[in-house]
């Protein structure tokens, strides 16, 4: 999974192998969504859990309801603007259909993720990866950041090994 280069909002290449080893939680996001506030959690829970490994990273995507109009920068501009965003962010992708991304390829293949593979249903669904790139959870859009589901998985993956 981490593999391969992504660009990231500000049109920088990414190298996602940098990720190795940290545990990540990957959100597919959009601007004019009404799970957009959900920006908010996700930055309190990468300032909470970021020292310990977490890393939080935004796939924007135009697929569902055409919710993710803008450009690049004016994403990026939005994400600060409104929710104070310092997670990484990326360039739009797709995620699902034939011009899916590598990445959403992986995350929703029954070979590499036999429990919770399948299409993206909307915006704000997030995969949680352990640091050895195995898919430990799925979260649909419904599911808040702050949730006990998620922040319980988020802290299973972080803690630390004996």
């Amino acid at each position: 999974m981490l593999q391969g280069k992504m660009k990231s909002l500000a049109g920088q290449e990414v190298d996602l192998s940098q990720y190795h080893g940290q545990v990540l939680l990957i959100v597919n996001v959009a601007s004019e969504c009404g799970y957009t506030p959900q920006y908010k959690g996700l930055q309190a829970l990468y300032t909470k859990y970021g020292p310990s490994g977490l890393m939080v990273l935004g796939f924007p995507c135009n697929q569902f309801g055409w919710q993710e109009p803008g450009t690049s920068a004016q994403i990026a501009q939005f994400c600060e603007r409104n929710y104070g965003v310092t997670f990484d962010m990326f360039e739009k992708v797709d995620v699902n259909g034939k011009s899916q991304c590598e990445l959403y390829k992986y995350l929703t293949s029954t070979a590499t993720n036999p429990k919770s593979a399948g299409p993206i249903q909307w915006n704000f669904e997030k995969f949680l990866i352990a640091r050895d790139g195995t898919v430990v959870a799925r979260f649909d859009s419904s599911v808040a950041p702050e949730s006990k589901a998620l922040v319980e998985a988020i802290e299973r993956e972080t803690k630390p090994s004996a």
